[in-house]
């Protein structure tokens, strides 16, 4: 596999993982009632279909071609975050542990890539911004879920 399509195979890898996110907070918005949580979640959205551009674009500088949709994986959890939000009566605090759990798990899986020694230096400056805003939001998230 040569090096450009090694790079764009974990860009991609990402941008799965980002449509995801998206999707999944695009869901958390319709479930909480809150409406401080509702635009979080709503801005989070966009933030993650944000990334997603900029992974795409990262992914044409390498001469390759972005994947489209999301993963089985994201798929199965929004359909768990369903349930256990269906189930619960604190459907506002069973959204927030899952967007808690679901930013620890993307803040991994960017530091996993940036510890990579072939990521080049602009791929680098791009997750890097995007990891912390990540963090950001983690940060956020459990703010709000000690205040649910």
């Amino acid at each position: 596999m040569s090096y450009s399509s090694e790079v764009s195979k974990k860009l991609n890898e990402l941008l799965e993982k980002n449509y995801d996110a998206e999707k999944g907070y695009k869901l958390a918005a319709e479930k909480v009632k809150d409406e401080r949580l509702k635009n979080f979640f709503s801005e989070r959205a966009q933030e993650r279909y944000d990334f997603g551009h900029e992974l795409k674009s990262e992914i044409r500088n390498f001469g390759e071609n972005p994947d489209k949709g999301t993963s089985i994986k994201g798929d199965v959890h929004r359909s768990w975050m369903n349930l256990k939000t269906s189930l619960s009566n604190d459907k506002d605090e069973a959204v927030l542990e899952e967007a808690v759990r679901g930013e620890k798990a993307a803040v991994e899986e960017y530091e996993a890539i940036l510890k990579e020694s072939d990521i080049p230096a602009s791929t680098g400056n791009i997750l890097m911004k995007q990891k912390n805003a990540i963090v950001a939001s983690l940060n956020e998230v459990k703010t709000l879920e000690k205040q649910a």
